[in-house]
């Protein structure tokens, strides 16, 4: 039976690269998919991985309808035995919906890619719809880590290495940003609650306030 399956984790967690290797597995048995995508960091039009792989999909708009578009391009003679929609979190929860219905009237599999909350551990619109609708969610057993070592389970988003938690919901930025761009750093539950980066981590610990005194 067709399905919706939705894949889930922090950014870093190996999203994009199992998703990559999804369509390589399909596409080396001979099966045609369509991919969308939305936002990646590699640019417009493009699924990428940090590991350096990169492949061309469709870029998702504002309104688009996406069970369209499958038709439109099942009409006119095209293949797509499976969908592949990464950075789904930025879908909007209609588009969601189309989605699932290409799962159920089109008889068509869906994978859909994505982190599940915001920088503030906000549910994103899109991630919620999924988590609503899919047949299965799968947790990436791939663990990023925070900066301590412990398993990260929050998004962060910062500037100049400092946590912000006020902003757009979506600004476009990686983990691997330099220290005075927007960027995004994975960190456990406990240092998102207090707000500490590595580079604040790091700060500290050079900081004489909070250095032992010893009189010897």
């Amino acid at each position: 039976m067709p399905e919706l399956v939705f894949f889930s984790g922090t950014m870093d967690c190996g999203k994009s690269t199992l998703a990559l290797q999804i369509e390589h597995n399909r596409s080396a048995r001979g099966l045609v998919g369509m991919i969308f995508t939305r936002d990646d960091r590699a640019g417009e039009g493009k699924l990428s991985s940090r590991l350096g792989l990169v492949t061309d999909a469709v870029e998702v708009e504002d309104g688009q309808d996406l069970y369209a578009y499958v038709v439109g391009h099942l009409s006119g003679g095209g293949r797509a035995d499976y969908v592949i929609a990464d950075e789904a979190q930025f879908l909007a929860p209609e588009q969601v919906d189309q989605l699932a219905r290409v799962v159920d009237d089109l008889r068509v599999d869906v994978y859909a890619f994505g982190i599940t909350t915001d920088f503030r551990s906000k549910l994103f619109p899109g991630s919620q719809r999924l988590v609503e609708l899919a047949d299965r969610v799968e947790v990436l057993q791939v663990e990023a880590l925070c900066w301590c070592g412990a398993r990260a389970t929050h998004n962060a988003r910062t500037v100049g290495g400092v946590m912000v938690v006020e902003g757009a919901q979506v600004v476009v930025g990686d983990v691997a940003q330099s220290a005075d761009e927007v960027g995004y750093e994975v960190l456990c539950r406990r240092h998102h609650r207090r707000r500490m980066t590595a580079a604040t981590s790091r700060a500290a610990a050079l900081s004489q306030d909070v250095l032992p005194v010893s009189s010897a």
